[in-house]
C-alpha cells in the first residue's frame, strides 16, 4: 500500500474532539485503563471503546489487558508533535479572525 494511505489513517484517527481529548490524557498520564479514560471524558462507554479502537487499529496508542482492565498508551510520543502543530495553526487561525473582527 501506498504511504499515503498510512498518513491518511493516522490523521484520521485523530481527527476527532474525543480522541484528541484521549491523547491529552494519555499525555499526561503515560498510561490509562479505560474506566479511568471514561470517567475523565464523560461519553458512553461504548462509544469509548469505538474511539480508543479506531486510535488502536490507526497504530497511535497500545491496548493490552492486565487482569479485568485494559492499558491504554502512546505508541509514539511524536503524535504529541502533531497536535501541537495544529494547535499552533488553530490559534494563528483564531487570532487572525479576531482582528478582523
Amino acid at each position: 500500500m501506498e504511504k499515503d494511505y498510512y498518513i491518511e489513517r493516522l490523521l484520521t484517527a485523530i481527527s476527532h474532539p474525543n480522541r484528541i481529548k484521549i491523547l491529552r490524557l494519555l499525555k499526561e498520564e503515560k498510561t490509562l485503563c479505560g474506566c479511568e479514560i471514561l470517567s475523565a471524558i464523560g461519553i458512553e462507554q461504548s462509544n469509548l471503546s469505538r474511539h480508543l479502537n479506531t486510535l488502536v487499529q490507526a497504530g497511535v496508542i497500545y491496548a493490552w489487558k492486565e487482569g479485568t482492565r485494559m492499558n491504554y498508551k502512546i505508541s509514539d510520543k511524536r503524535i504529541f508533535d502533531i497536535l501541537d502543530i495544529a494547535e499552533q495553526i488553530v490559534n494563528k487561525k483564531l487570532s487572525n479572525l479576531k482582528v478582523l473582527v
